[in-house]
């Protein structure tokens, strides 16, 4: 259902992915797999995605009994059904729930079927993972531990991890950490969004429970995020997904792209609008998220910075990326880190950018591009004669039209549409690696206040000026199949 998404107004969306490693896809039917578009969103901003097997109540225990109780032909034909179906709708491996009794027989097979079924993932999916949810025992009870112990073990070492259950303290994150040992990173301690039970912290006081989580070294399973949707409302809610993701930033390591090109019009996969060139091409609502892009940090400053998503205008697709902030007294610019990277910088770069300026005095400010390197004795910008930048900061130079033979690919070079401004740019580095991107906004004078601003971005891009260059392999004996005309 949905492969082309819906027409649903104000829909649910996740889009901070540059803080998680994995997306799991959960639901209380048997065998879960993630609708193709979150696949598609999750794998674009580089995190594997994870189905649900669960089992429950009696049906459950029917179902384990018919499959785990007998010999290994069973159960190792669904292991081996299961890894097919992750490679074939391309998402990256299971979450194995198993919420009912077990037979003496059936708990003794158990691990035997997660061994199996890791191997087959694994094999089948490259980077594939089969994680346990913390629920029966070794001798088939059920009875959730909130924590890796003597009796659950024997599962946790069948496979990649170990998804505790939500009703722990510090004492269990004490013995979690004794007994993991050097897998205390396979952990992934369970956080229930909506704080049902004993628990220490959940909804705007999730970050109570992750300080504790890091503080022992374990990893963190943020269970149902979409409580921001479903107990505040649809009303606020992207105001309230940025507060929520934001106060937890400090606890959760941010990916870093790692290769080129990164491009991006920040879309989020839905709409109230599409737009094509910063016009308008159709009005309504939309929802796909295949067609989001690569999302920033969207980093918050309390009272100083904050990124959202404008939904009212954009330069292509769904929604732009509003920056909005203040210069402080006495300063001339301010840098907003949009994406974190690492990677071997190309002995050259073009840069763009498409930007419009909001507020009463648009004309008072500039925007650029700016880069970081990582420190090195060896990095350079332009020639080996030239002086280091101090702390490895980069300001791609403008440049007023595209160099030959690049002229299609930045056409908009220093030319804007519909009230948008396009830049282009270009850095020579030499022996450097990539750290950050960050928009820099500055103000003709500096003023003794706080100047504050506003800035839509509608497109960023970063690219290898050789690869760009070089003309793409051509198309060879295309096929069409499955045709349907409509």
């Amino acid at each position: 259902r949905f492969i082309q998404g819906s027409a649903t107004r104000n829909p649910y969306v996740f889009y901070h992915w540059r803080y998680i490693d994995i997306f799991v896809y959960f639901s209380h039917h048997t065998v879960t797999i993630p609708p193709v578009c979150w696949t598609n969103a999750a794998h674009r901003n580089g995190v594997p995605v994870l189905g649900t097997f669960i089992t429950e109540w009696t049906n459950g225990e029917k179902l384990c009994e018919a499959f785990l109780a007998g010999g290994a032909e069973a159960y190792r034909a669904v292991s081996e059904q299961l890894a097919r179906i992750a490679q074939h709708y391309r998402f990256d491996g299971w979450l194995v729930n198993i919420e009912n009794t077990l037979s003496a027989a059936a708990v003794g097979n158990l691990p035997l079927f997660l061994r199996h079924l890791t191997a087959q993932v694994h094999s089948a999916v490259p980077g594939g993972l089969v994680i346990w949810y913390d629920s029966v025992l070794q001798n088939g009870t059920l009875r959730w531990q909130n924590e890796l112990s003597e009796e659950n073990r024997v599962f946790f070492d069948a496979c990649d991890g170990l998804f505790t259950n939500y009703n722990w303290k510090e004492e269990h994150l004490e013995r979690t950490r004794r007994l993991a040992g050097p897998r205390h990173t396979d952990i992934y301690v369970g956080v229930d969004v909506f704080a049902r039970g004993d628990v220490i912290g959940g909804g705007f006081d999730t970050d109570k429970s992750l300080r504790l989580i890091r503080q022992h070294s374990l990893s963190a399973a943020i269970f149902a995020p979409g409580w921001v949707y479903e107990h505040l409302g649809e009303e606020n809610f992207l105001h309230n997904e940025n507060k929520f993701w934001g106060s937890l930033a400090e606890y959760l390591p941010t990916h870093s792209i790692c290769t080129l090109p990164l491009a991006t019009s920040f879309s989020l996969g839905m709409g109230t609008s599409r737009f094509l060139a910063g016009k308008e091409e159709e009005a309504g609502p939309w929802y796909d998220l295949s067609a989001q892009e690569i999302q920033p940090l969207y980093p918050e400053r309390e009272g100083r910075l904050s990124t959202s998503c404008c939904l009212q205008d954009a330069w292509c697709g769904g929604s732009s990326l509003r920056v909005e902030g203040t210069i402080p007294p006495g300063e001339e610019r301010v840098a907003i880190r949009l994406f974190s990277l690492q990677m071997p910088a190309p002995p050259k770069l073009f840069l763009t950018l498409l930007y419009k300026l909001e507020g009463p005095h648009p004309d008072e400010f500039a925007v650029a591009l700016e880069l970081t390197t990582w420190d090195s004795g060896t990095c350079y910008e332009g020639n080996v004669t030239s002086l280091p930048e101090p702390n490895g900061r980069h300001h791609p130079r403008f440049l007023p039209a595209p160099p030959p033979g690049l002229a299609k690919l930045l056409a908009a070079c220093n030319r804007g549409s519909h009230g948008w401004t396009s830049r282009c740019y270009e850095l020579d580095l030499q022996d450097c690696s990539l750290r950050d991107l960050s928009l820099l906004v500055s103000c003709h004078q500096p003023s003794p206040q706080e100047t504050p601003f506003t800035c839509l971005l509608g497109e960023v891009r970063v690219l290898d000026a050789a690869s760009v260059a070089a003309s793409p392999p051509q198309v060879q004996s295309v096929t069409a199949s499955q045709l349907w005309w409509q």
